[in-house]
């Protein structure tokens, strides 16, 4: 089912034709609040209520032409405004491809730049997503030049990929931010782990990693990008050995998947961050979330 669901992920007739239909867009309200950043907020601040803080995103990747990217760097500034405006404690994830990675890296930078430094003047911080594994390298290099002029910019690392260990030990000598998450795109043998047994070892040993570099004395901001409850009490089982709390990393789970256990870990002292998606671009993201 899985690889079902990632192939029609990337199928263009079907992108062109299933979001048409009712049902596909009654299903897909479980996961999206809606199609603006409004009601994102909005679904946002009924979650701070009860102590989750929200990080937005807006679907969307891979641009037609280049000058759409100006477009979205300064929605994004909106976000940053309204989050502030709203008092809300409130993160954006933009994904490198929808501010122009695939025409021009520094264009690309200058973009990001411009986001890091309206969200340092707010208190706020972004995140920059991860694509698919041809994007990883490109990635990496706009996420290590970013961090040498902002401090609050973070990266997302996929456990999936072979190559992941690696990029970490690259970035804890900046003392980077990173939400480690599974992955879910659909990549070779070659390069990625197949079987959810592996993925799931790897995303704990690079979790382990994380906090033993904190009780080391570097300062990596961890967020575990994971629904898996289990596997979540077992890396926490892993801080409080080496004295750390539960307050030395967060748990960032999506907008409309297990909810409850969410509120759950919040009331039990985990910090917990819900990842709103919102957008008209939803199809090819919400075929690999039921992947």
């Amino acid at each position: 089912m899985r690889r079902i669901f990632l192939w029609m992920s990337g199928n263009t007739w079907l992108k062109e034709r299933l979001p048409r239909l009712w049902f596909a867009r009654k299903a897909i309200r479980r996961f999206l609040p809606g199609e603006d950043a409004a009601t994102a907020l909005t679904a946002g601040a009924g979650f701070a209520r009860d102590g989750i803080t929200g990080l937005y995103t807006r679907l969307g990747e891979h641009l037609a032409r280049i000058e759409e990217a100006s477009a979205v760097a300064d929605h994004y500034l909106g976000v940053l405004d309204a989050i502030h405006d709203r008092g809300l404690p409130g993160e954006i994830s933009v994904k490198p491809s929808q501010i122009g990675l695939d025409f021009e890296p520094e264009r690309t930078y200058e973009h990001a730049d411009r986001l890091a430094a309206r969200a340092a003047e707010l208190g706020s911080f972004i995140w920059i997503d991860m694509e698919s594994s041809e994007w990883v390298e490109p990635t990496l290099l706009l996420y290590e030049r970013l961090r040498a002029a902002h401090a609050n910019v973070g990266i997302c690392l996929q456990a999936m990929l072979h190559r992941t260990a690696e990029d970490l030990q690259r970035l804890l000598p900046l003392d980077p931010a990173i939400r480690l998450v599974k992955g879910a795109y659909a990549e070779p043998e070659a390069i990625a782990y197949q079987g959810h047994r592996e993925v799931d070892a790897n995303f704990a040993a690079l979790a382990v990693e994380l906090l033993e570099a904190r009780k080391a004395g570097r300062h990596p901001r961890i967020g575990l990008g994971t629904h898996d409850v289990r596997l979540v009490e077992q890396i926490e089982g892993h801080a409080r050995a080496l004295g750390l709390a539960r307050g030395d990393f967060e748990v960032q789970m999506l907008y409309g998947v297990r909810a409850d256990q969410q509120r759950r870990l919040a009331r039990e002292g985990y910090r917990v961050r819900v990842l709103i998606s919102y957008g008209e671009a939803w199809y090819a993201w919400y075929m690999r979330r039921l992947a």
